[in-house]
């Protein structure tokens, strides 16, 4: 089972997605990935913490949309699996809920920079299943 906590909903938009919402788009992204159990948190933070993050893990010295840091792999030894978190800048994401999908497909253990196409290929199906 998926457990999904999702922190800084309230600095959504109003036309936004709701909490309810994000937490069913991450399980879709990251069942489609064969993934059916374990925790995700999923925080919105504004540009300066964003920014932080960028450029402690990646030295990148500017806000991005979506960083992902999975944390558990293979499965905890004993206890839930901890996948990861997943951490959206409202300010610099045109697409919230293609943000969530995005960041899950990372915590899947895909990644766009290395791969074929197929992550960016199934986030492009996901969505069109959501619109």
């Amino acid at each position: 089972m998926l457990d999904i906590e999702v922190i800084g909903v309230e600095t959504l938009v109003p036309d936004g997605p709701s909490a309810v919402e994000i937490e069913e788009l991450c399980a879709l992204a990251l069942s489609s990935a064969g993934i059916g159990d374990g925790h995700v948190a999923i925080e919105f933070v504004d540009e300066n913490r964003i920014r932080e993050l960028n450029r402690e893990f990646r030295a990148r010295d500017e806000p991005t949309d979506v960083l992902s840091f999975g944390v558990d792999e293979n499965g905890a030894p004993a206890g839930p699996r901890e996948l990861g978190d997943i951490v959206i800048c409202t300010t610099h994401t045109e697409d919230l809920r293609e943000a969530v999908v995005h960041g899950s497909l990372h915590l899947s253990g895909m990644d766009h920079e290395q791969d074929d196409g197929e992550m960016l290929a199934l986030q492009s199906e996901l969505m069109r299943w959501i619109e």
